[in-house]
């Protein structure tokens, strides 16, 4: 019995330095969950292991002809890495996040260097001449897009000698995105809601950021009247049908979320109380999404499902006052945050960049 009970004693005692080990990457602050330094290192470490990491790649251009059948490093030389061009993208987005807010970091000379090897004005218009392509003008639509012009507004947002360095290489092409986004949007008939890379929602929550913070007149103006066009009239979205089994966002949530930043505040909560009533349900409860196998590229999927949901509910909370969505956000934060590093390149390659927005967002 004795011998059980120590057994046992030394298991809790694991599992409880397991748990504080994982509560020094965050903190609880004013009932929100807050990234730490330490946190900021664990999590910019898997990025910069995966940043010019040329092989596994999944591409996705259209080859016209033989050109393009070569090594993606050529075609890509700044966005190579990390399995496919919108997880390198998004990478390097949080690796300038994370410097940003924590300038002590100690992988802040890796990712200087990094960021000068990659962001050179060669390497961007060899990256561009792909957009410019008959055959690859919508190659990452509009998923990539979303990322690439966050990734430059959190350059042309800090104050920083090397950002405006690589934000000057950056330019063209988020330049040419915000025009091709435009024109789609001129072109397009109806929204497209799925979980997955062409949630429209999703691209134009994240694009508008850049076209409102940049006064990107032409790029704020086209997603304003898409969303008013597609989103205004909806009313009773099916929540209770998400999530599909790989998706790695809430149709309805995205959706919350970017008409939040588009309709003034006086109206937001009257749009949303007709588009998903449940929300002011005190008693809601929304499950995370469960995951049961982590070596499966699109099951994994799901993780990313509960970082996205928390920072749309953490969004949505603060424009409605809502405390309960609040807390749901919290729980599906803590649902993934211990998930990140699961030790698998499937889902390492680009999870850490969801949670590290779920935590910043606001």
């Amino acid at each position: 019995m004795a011998g059980k009970f120590s057994f046992l004693l030394a298991g809790a005692l694991f599992f409880a330095v397991a748990v504080l080990a994982q509560e020094r990457h965050y903190i609880r602050k004013d009932g929100q969950i807050v990234l730490t330094q330490t946190g900021a290192s664990h999590f910019a470490q898997l990025p910069l292991r995966c940043a010019a990491k040329e092989w596994p790649y999944k591409t996705g251009i259209t080859f016209g002809d033989s050109s393009l059948i070569t090594a993606p490093k050529n075609y890509h030389p700044a966005f190579f890495g990390c399995f496919d061009w919108h997880s390198s993208v998004h990478g390097h987005w949080m690796l300038v996040r994370l410097l940003k807010s924590f300038p002590g970091l100690p992988e802040a000379n890796q990712i200087r260097g990094l960021f000068n090897a990659h962001f050179t004005a060669a390497n961007i218009q060899q990256e561009l001449r792909l957009f410019r392509s008959k055959d690859n003008k919508s190659f990452e639509r509009t998923y990539g897009w979303a990322w690439l012009l966050q990734l430059q507004d959190e350059l042309l947002s800090w104050n920083d000698a090397d950002a405006r360095k690589w934000s000057d290489a950056l330019q063209p092409l988020a330049s040419e995105l915000s025009k091709l986004t435009v024109t789609y949007l001129s072109k397009l008939v109806y929204p497209i809601r799925v979980g997955e890379h062409t949630n429209l929602a999703f691209g134009l929550s994240m694009m508008y950021d850049y076209a409102s913070h940049q006064n990107d007149t032409a790029l704020s103006r086209a997603i304003r009247e898409a969303a008013m066009r597609f989103y205004y009239k909806d009313e009773n979205c099916p929540f209770g049908w998400e999530p599909g089994g790989s998706d790695f966002l809430s149709p309805c949530l995205e959706e919350a979320d970017l008409m939040r930043k588009i309709l003034p505040a006086t109206t937001y909560t009257g749009w949303l109380k007709k588009f998903m009533p449940r929300l002011f349900d005190k008693r809601l409860d929304i499950k995370p999404g469960e995951v049961r196998d982590r070596t499966d590229g699109k099951l994994v999927h799901l993780d990313g499902l509960n970082l996205s949901r928390a920072w749309c509910l953490k969004g949505i909370a603060a424009a409605t006052k809502n405390d309960r969505l609040l807390q749901l956000a919290n729980q599906h934060l803590e649902a993934a945050l211990p998930q990140i590093a699961s030790g698998n390149y499937e889902g390492e390659h680009w999870l850490a960049s969801f949670a590290v927005y779920a935590l910043v967002s606001k």
